[in-house]
């Protein structure tokens, strides 16, 4: 990924100015934010946990998880066209809570956001190191600090540019492991070789081990109690993860707004692949070939490993230890820029610096990305050292964090909550979710240890608490002395003055100039026309619809008859299932790995073109890098070379 954001520089004139590494100057297109968007949400947990939740519960298990988790996905579209409608300059989600609330409310959804980023790390790091030292035998910590490491190093050179791009060929990783285990365990494998075999030995698994609370203790129906209850932990705790979490919006913020919305349509629709085919198929196999795990194990999200490793041997391993690298190394590249973007425009340049100009922020944004990557690590090991595992902080994020959620929500898309509604909801929510969560541990099973506070219905009751509760006191609250916001200070939140990092303006407008970003922020700002906002008007339509009926489709409509239903798969029914979980990952696998290809034709096509002429020396040397080297090339040189790229062209 270095060598990648080396080459946009040398070849596509990138200078890492601050509005360049926090945002990619807003310009990213569907298949690129899509791509980003599988990534980021692609956690150890999307496929360690998945797994973990097929191997206990059978096959209902990947679509509790795939369809709790897509949810909030695809309703974060309607936030992310919102955020171009009504602050379109914005850096961080909270500069608009800024805006909007003072600093009060500022402070307390910064504490949300940063518990945030430290729970997802968190569940990043632990995942990624137990399976490190499962496959490798390394040491747990030292798993913990090697594996920030490489993300650190990306991160600094190229910022959310390098990101996006490093998550475009870890995603595209990511599919081409899971189709290899597919054909391995449907096709090739002696072990199972189809789909008809894996029925039947579904089924003797099932009358060998019931699964309580199962219909017929079948492993193949979607008639599942615990795993519905799962279903309804994991929706709940994912809003907190998605909607509170910088990652998502810095991907919003990002992207150009005529793609945003489908970027994240097409992403969530993409990612479902990931825990429903890799889930139902890695998950049910450790069930199959009847691999005994215990409860543990099976809680650090080792069902995987240990399965690839029974169908390939030793190249399993390396396929479950690569794929498990991915993810890691991905989202933490997206957390490491969430949090760099935080401490930057809400921290140093809110309440240290607030004339701080573009170089100073990318210095702070490099100090922040190093200070975080480290404290990654020794957070982990924290954990680690206190027996906090994978799944149990996967199970509890919401209720440390989905009380943020609602009156995040309300302070883009309803103009009558009030400043204290935002403030004191959340903090409510937070308070009553732990509250809930210790006292139903406590009723139910007498006492209060990790093993009982893990269960299914304290976890359930405080998850469904801390979403549920703010609702109910922002509406009262704003509803006796409401607001009327009508989002005019938001608009006005402006872009980094980079006036102290000069560079080329790109090679297509024909000649060498200063960007001075402070000259034009009010040209830029005043760039949206009467046309653009009816477009984004109409997009915000589109994502409130599309996005409302995907989820209901995904959550409620599919999965519940089902489970009411009672019904037990048939052999023909099951291969259906199987069928369309293959057909899903295939247009997955086209959606994000090679429509961003396609899309991006003409500027590979470029570059490609670029290293040619490097190559025979026909270059223009340093063309362009800072204004400073300006002087090291003749205008005449630069317009010959501006001749040739538009005869190329």
């Amino acid at each position: 990924m270095t060598f990648i954001t080396y080459l946009c520089k040398r070849y596509l004139r990138e200078v890492q100015t601050s509005e360049m590494f926090m945002t990619a100057q807003r310009t990213v297109r569907t298949g690129l934010v899509a791509s980003a968007i599988v990534s980021s949400w692609t956690w150890a947990a999307t496929l360690l946990t998945s797994t973990e939740v097929a191997y206990k519960y059978g096959i209902s298990g990947p679509i509790w998880y795939a369809s709790g988790a897509v949810v909030q996905v695809l309703l974060f579209a309607v936030l992310a066209i919102e955020l171009k409608r009504r602050a379109p300059n914005a850096h961080t989600f909270l500069e608009v809570v800024l805006a909007r609330y003072g600093k009060g409310a500022h402070i307390v959804y910064l504490i949300f956001s940063f518990f945030t980023n430290i729970v997802v790390t968190a569940m990043l790091l632990l995942g990624g190191s137990a399976v490190v030292n499962y496959l490798t035998g390394m040491h747990t910590i030292a798993a913990c600090f090697l594996l920030p490491l490489g993300v650190i190093v990306y991160t600094l050179f190229g910022g959310i540019k390098a990101t996006f791009l490093s998550d475009y060929s870890h995603t595209v990783v990511i599919f081409i492991i899971i189709i290899s285990f597919v054909f391995t365990v449907y096709c090739t494998s002696p072990k199972i070789g189809s789909i008809g075999n894996m029925y039947d030995l579904l089924v003797a698994a099932s009358e060998r081990t019931p699964i309580v609370d199962n219909e017929k203790g079948s492993l193949v129906t979607m008639s599942s109690l615990q795993a519905l209850i799962f279903g309804i932990i994991n929706i709940v705790g994912n809003f907190g993860s998605v909607f509170v979490d910088q990652a998502y919006w810095q991907r919003a913020i990002a992207a150009h707004p005529q793609y945003a919305v489908k970027a994240y349509l097409i992403g969530g629709l993409s990612w479902f692949a990931i825990p429903f085919t890799l889930a139902t198929t890695m998950g049910l196999t450790g069930r199959a070939l009847n691999i005994d795990l215990s409860p543990f194990a099976i809680s650090q999200g080792l069902v995987l490993p240990d399965v690839a490793v029974a169908l390939l041997g030793r190249a399993g391993g390396f396929a479950c230890l690569i794929l498990v690298f991915m993810a890691v190394t991905s989202a933490s590249s997206a957390e490491l820029i969430a949090v760099s973007s935080i401490v930057t425009y809400d921290i140093f340049r809110t309440y240290i610096r607030p004339n701080a100009k573009g170089s100073e922020v990318v210095r702070f944004s490099h100090i922040t990305v190093i200070s975080f990557g480290l404290l990654m690590g020794v957070l982990a090991v924290l954990l680690n050292l206190t027996g906090i595992n994978l799944g149990y902080l996967y199970t509890l994020m919401g209720v440390l964090i989905s009380a943020a959620v609602a009156p995040l929500t309300f302070t883009l898309l309803w103009s009558k909550q009030s400043k204290l509604a935002a403030i004191v909801s959340p903090i409510f929510g937070f308070c009553a979710a732990v509250s809930t969560w210790l006292a139903v541990t406590k009723a139910m099973y007498g006492t209060i240890t990790v093993q009982t506070t893990s269960q299914n219905y304290p976890m359930m009751s405080g998850n469904i608490v801390a979403l549920i509760s703010p609702i109910f006191v922002s509406v009262i609250i704003s509803l006796i002395k409401p607001d009327n916001f009508d989002f005019e200070a938001t608009r006005q939140i402006q872009k980094l003055d980079d006036s102290n990092q000069s560079a080329i303006v790109p090679e297509d407008q024909g000649e060498v100039a200063e960007t001075d970003q402070a000259k034009n922020v009010n040209e830029e700002e005043s760039s949206i026309t009467e046309e653009d906002l009816i477009a984004l008007n109409k997009s915000s339509r589109f994502a409130k619809v599309s996005s409302i009926v995907l989820s209901l489709a995904l959550f409620v409509l599919w999965p519940l008859p089902m489970f009411f239903s009672k019904y037990v798969f048939s052999k023909s029914f099951f291969t259906g299932w199987i069928v369309v979980s293959i057909i899903w990952v295939f247009f997955s696998t086209i959606a994000v790995g090679i429509y961003p290809i396609y899309e991006a034709r003409v500027t590979l096509a470029n570059m490609a073109h670029e290293i040619w002429r490097d190559v025979r020396g026909k270059r223009v040397p340093n063309l362009p890098t800072t204004i400073t080297e300006v002087e090291m090339v003749s205008e005449e040189n630069i317009v010959v070379y501006n001749a040739e790229k538009k005869d190329f062209a």
